[in-house]
């Protein structure tokens, strides 16, 4: 009976230190990836945050009325997306689209509403402004992203959904639009009448 109990507790630690690795891994990152963004900025150069690294960061986004900040990595494949939110495409011109993981750095998107504010910081240490136009969910099976038919400065923020199942694989995505807003911030878009 005792060596059930332990292979019970060893099993169950084992578990838990599985499932709460690709967040602590995600947590610790973004301390090395701050520091890497601080130099990339300073350095006007491409830092990567470990030696080993296969990305390196490219912006920083907030979204302050929910007081997140985080640094966004270049590409959307699974080792960046492991530690942070990743740029899928665009860049200092055109839509910038962004990715990230549902249960780590997006997951605060489940609380994002239409009229919030997003901050994308550039290498060059600007500032762009946006306002959160539209949150929705698409199929990915029925639906896919045409960045030709994204307004020219856009931010799309995908992940994963449902944020609470534990189905890594389904086809649900979130994604939440932005457009630019000015320095007075009001809108940069115009409606045509």
């Amino acid at each position: 009976m005792t060596r059930f109990l332990v292979l019970l507790t060893s099993a169950s630690l084992i578990l838990l230190m599985f499932g709460l690795w690709i967040p602590f891994k995600a947590l610790v990152a973004q301390e090395l990836l701050e520091k890497a963004w601080a130099d990339s900025q300073s350095q006007q150069t491409e830092q990567r945050p470990w030696p080993w690294a296969d990305t390196w960061p490219v912006a920083k986004l907030e979204l302050p009325e929910l007081g997140v900040s985080m640094i966004v990595l270049e590409g959307g494949h699974g080792e960046s997306l492991a530690f942070g939110p990743g740029r899928v495409f665009g860049g200092e011109r055109g839509p910038l689209v962004l990715a990230g993981h549902r249960d780590t750095h997006f997951r605060h998107l489940q609380n994002v509403q239409p009229g919030y504010r997003l901050r994308v910081q550039n290498q060059n240490r600007q500032w762009r402004q946006y306002e959160v136009t539209d949150v929705g969910i698409v199929d990915s099976r029925k639906e896919t992203i045409d960045t030709h038919q994204l307004a020219e400065d856009s931010v799309l923020l995908i992940t994963c959904y449902p944020f609470d199942t534990l189905d890594a694989r389904g086809p649900l995505r979130y994604v939440v639009k932005a457009r630019p807003v000015s320095e007075t911030g009001l809108s940069t878009t115009v409606a045509i009448l």
